[in-house]
């Protein structure tokens, strides 16, 4: 058994992977550590040119390369490395992160050290050492209406519930961790089982930090260990969010799928859009009155309920190639209709932010 197995996901991210790979070289044990890559059909030379950079730099005793043959999604691809390697614990890393020196020998000391901790994750920082927020609270109904009201009297009366948490120097335990870099113990995954592939992209990490809470294992905050995150290779999603764009619709289905699994099914997903709409209320207001900048995605109020009737359906989320480049289309007037080709269609690097 290995000690421990790092799992990358690529997808179209053969230049950001190859700087991944050489942070990690003075890192890892061959002989007792295994560096696992998923090309998660990327469609392009991705393949190619991984395998160059791991020939070029005579990577092979300790990296393994598997070219999946479809895009399963950000879970998928992480279970499917998972699977390669038997490991006392994996690390599953993005692509487009550099690895600190000693980081990888901190998280699993704190591993070690904390036989109650199920999964570990770094202090994430950009490359001149500014910490990014890595820890958050599980999304709730009572978050939504912070998120859609944005307004600072209501984000104040719902402090507890306010996703984000901010960056703390010490270790501590958050409900969950960015999964960006997250390194889990084999122990959490013989007793939940592998991610949940019926989420294509966003909310699975989520996900998998409440089942493991439910099952009895801590969630730790690391800082010692620090991993540059350059957000280059990063969804799509967050740049269409930042502008206000209509984001890719699978991040509408994994929130329905989220909040239908841990708020007590559709009736739990009614409440959150019900108390986003309370939220929206109140920034539109402020919007009237001219004193508050827009701040909510094309169609969202719309896109809220997608998959709204059947959210816990496992969706048909597997994505050849050639299917990624289908053009994406959507249809407002059913938000519950997802096809594969909407879901899917150039769904852009398969990330955590």
């Amino acid at each position: 058994m290995r000690r421990i197995a790092i799992v990358i996901l690529n997808y179209r991210t053969p230049l950001m992977l190859r700087d991944c790979l050489a942070s990690l070289e003075d890192e890892v044990d061959p002989l007792q550590d295994r560096v696992v890559v998923v090309d998660n059909a990327s469609g392009d030379d991705s393949v190619q040119q991984i395998q160059q950079a791991i020939d070029e730099h005579c990577w092979h005793d300790w990296v393994t390369l598997i070219a999946s043959e479809v895009n399963g999604g950000f879970s998928a691809g992480n279970n499917l490395g998972i699977q390669a390697v038997h490991a006392q614990a994996y690390l599953l890393l993005n692509s487009d992160t550099i690895v600190r020196p000693g980081a990888i020998a901190s998280l699993l000391a704190a591993l070690d050290a904390h036989p109650e901790v199920g999964l570990i994750g770094p202090r994430l920082e950009w490359p001149d050492g500014r910490p990014q927020i890595s820890c958050f609270r599980f999304p709730s109904p009572a978050s939504e209406l912070i998120s859609a009201a944005r307004t600072g009297p209501v984000t104040s009366l719902l402090r507890a519930f306010e996703v984000p948490i901010p960056v703390s120097d010490e270790p501590f335990e958050p409900q969950w961790i960015s999964f960006a870099c997250v390194l889990v113990r084999r122990a959490v995954i013989d007793q939940i089982g592998p991610m949940d592939e019926g989420y294509f992209m966003y909310f699975e990490d989520i996900d998998y930090c409440r089942r493991a809470r439910q099952a009895g294992w801590g969630i730790l905050s690391w800082p010692d260990a620090h991993v540059v995150h350059l957000r280059g290779g990063s969804s799509p999603v967050k740049e269409e969010m930042a502008a206000r764009k209509r984001p890719r619709p699978y991040l509408y289905a994994s929130r329905s799928r989220y909040f239908a699994r841990f708020y007590g099914g559709v009736p739990g997903l009614f409440l959150a859009n019900l108390l986003w709409y309370a939220g929206r209320l109140v920034s539109l207001s402020r919007e009237y009155v001219g004193n508050k900048k827009p701040h909510t995605c094309e169609a969202e109020a719309i896109d809220l309920w997608t998959n709204w009737r059947s959210p816990l359906q496992q969706q048909p989320q597997r994505l050849s190639p050639s299917a990624s480049q289908q053009p994406r289309r959507r249809s407002d007037s059913d938000p519950n209709t997802l096809s594969a080709s909407e879901s899917l269609a150039d769904p852009g690097p398969l990330h955590h932010s």
